[in-house]
């Protein structure tokens, strides 16, 4: 494929993203669903021609969105959407060649890292654009209010309490929110080039997803910052919830290894992954499970004899 060809391929991603992200102007339930897939097209040109064609897309995403709306439009695509997307394909894509001539390539678990540094990130720029954690909170309860008003024509009793404590969470849920985004979209993304013999890399391995230790020091950090009340509270609370995210990816990397001693490993991920969307509590099991593997090494335990499983 010559790179006149690539490029073009890249701006119909990147238009077709567009599109998607804009399907919020239309308000109906069915619709976030088009937004939730913002990123694909977007994984899909980086992840099948590259990082440049990664930054096309984007470009012409926010080109679209620039048209289409205004400039606060594409700059919040470009922030949400493009350039994490970017910077993600970038890493998946690095490879260090082995003196036997295989490729090591970037591995699952540093690249939830940098997912989980860009949420945190984007906690980090709300503050700094909103005036700190009160600026933000008070720019949320504004919201929160007159949205509860107009969904209980002004009836809710408690609504001051409810819109305080909606604005205490909101940020870390969106921020895990934008990171379960991330990794369904690369994940699916992956998996339909993959199908097709055009993903750029191998895909990754779950099972093989480990930790750095220091991210159970940051979550007790956290932690430790709940106690403390007022402002570190706030702070505490949202860091909590963005760094759930790792750690349920590293519970399902244990869950992995450890149905590969089953006959059937893909009837028993099956039926957890449907009581994960039915119920959501055994996601909370797996963020569990990735709390205690990046201390006991559970993944290893639990695969099956004889089998190593690196990451």
């Amino acid at each position: 494929m010559n790179r006149l060809s690539m490029a073009a391929i890249a701006v119909l991603c990147g238009g077709i993203s567009a599109c998607l992200y804009l399907a919020m102007l239309l308000g109906s339930p069915g619709a976030m669903i088009l937004v939730y897939l913002t990123q694909l097209p977007l994984f899909v040109a980086g992840l099948w021609l590259g990082v440049g064609a990664a930054a096309i897309a984007g470009l012409s995403g926010a080109v679209v969105l620039f048209a289409a709306s205004d400039v606060l439009g594409a700059v919040l695509f470009a922030a949400l959407n493009a350039v994490p997307v970017v910077l993600l394909v970038r890493q998946a894509l690095l490879a260090r060649r082995a003196r036997d001539g295989t490729l090591s390539w970037y591995p699952p678990g540093r690249l939830t890292v940098w997912l989980t540094a860009l949420g945190i990130a984007g906690i980090g720029a709300a503050l700094l654009l909103l005036g700190g954690p009160e600026g933000l909170q008070a720019v949320l309860r504004d919201v929160i209010a007159r949205a509860l008003d107009r969904l209980s024509e002004g009836n809710l009793p408690d609504r001051d309490r409810v819109a305080a404590t909606l604005a205490l969470l909101i940020p870390g849920i969106a921020a895990a929110s934008w990171m379960i985004m991330a990794v369904v979209n690369g994940a699916l993304a992956q998996g339909v080039l993959a199908r097709f013999g055009a993903a750029w890399r191998p895909s990754p391995d779950l099972a093989a997803l480990s930790l750095p230790r220091w991210l159970s020091g940051a979550l007790g950090i956290a932690a430790v910052a709940i106690l403390l009340g007022g402002t570190w509270r706030f702070l505490g609370i949202n860091l909590v919830i963005a760094l759930s995210v790792p750690f349920c990816l590293g519970g399902l990397a244990v869950l992995h290894a450890a149905a590969r001693r089953l006959p059937h490993p893909g009837i028993a991920l099956v039926a957890f992954y449907t009581l994960a969307g039915m119920f959501g509590w055994p996601l909370l099991v797996a963020a569990m499970l990735g709390l205690i593997e990046a201390w006991l090494g559970l993944r290893q335990r639990l695969a099956p004899h004889g089998v190593r499983i690196d990451g």
